[in-house]
């Protein structure tokens, strides 16, 4: 499981909870996985590594931890947020996520999220700081629209702004066998992206990149 799709999950995990939500039970689950690439908002973190996390939720509220092998240490994410749903489909929640790092592969990322849904669509929109060194922290923005289907088949485009700047389009499809996740999804990020994952030109200038992605997984 990558970070987008657990994203998706703790906006969707509002499903089936109602404005009544908090008579809910309490549960908790684990997940673990593998990616060919690991990509994140369009952008290359590694090629070859695993992941595993927690969630909790209870009623309308998740909270949960996830870690991914970044090459240079890990990747330690920390999650939280309520949402709600009505009985007419439309889901709505905010959230708050932190991404964090035990080497030198990055700096810290803090971030607010708001999911929204109704249907077959998904709305994303992220704001936060990106701590950036020794440098001045950046602010940045993060808006993406997903459309999904019953079969396993999605669509998502996402963009930055503020400080930061590149979008994606990404093109997957999902399906679970034997309580097994598997997953494959085709990126096509634009040309700021091209130097994070590894796309230059003859002249070394970024350029456009594309990448398929096989995924597996399992939750428990």
């Amino acid at each position: 499981m990558n970070r987008f799709a657990r994203l998706v999950k703790g906006a969707l995990l509002l499903a089936g909870a109602g404005l009544s939500g908090a008579t809910m039970a309490q549960e908790v689950s684990y997940n673990i996985g593998f990616a060919s690439e690991y990509y994140y908002r369009g952008l290359l973190q590694k090629e070859s590594s695993g992941s595993a996390g927690i969630d909790f939720t209870s009623g309308g509220f998740y909270a949960g931890g996830w870690t991914a092998d970044v090459g240079d240490g890990l990747e330690v994410d920390g999650y939280f947020g309520y949402g709600i749903e009505t009985d007419e489909g439309f889901s709505a929640s905010i959230g708050f996520t932190g991404y964090y790092y035990t080497g030198e592969f990055d700096d810290t990322y803090e971030e607010i999220n708001l999911n929204f849904g109704y249907g077959m669509l998904g709305l994303e929109y992220s704001f936060g700081t990106y701590g950036n060194f020794e440098g001045p922290e950046q602010d940045y923005n993060f808006l993406a629209a997903t459309v999904s289907g019953d079969n396993g088949l999605y669509g998502t485009l996402g963009t930055f702004g503020g400080d930061f700047e590149g979008n994606y389009i990404e093109v997957g499809y999902g399906l679970t066998i034997s309580e097994i996740d598997f997953g494959v999804a085709a990126i096509f990020s634009s040309d700021e992206f091209g130097e994070g994952n590894g796309q230059l030109d003859a002249a070394g200038n970024p350029e456009e990149s594309q990448a398929l992605v096989f995924t597996i997984g399992k939750t428990f």
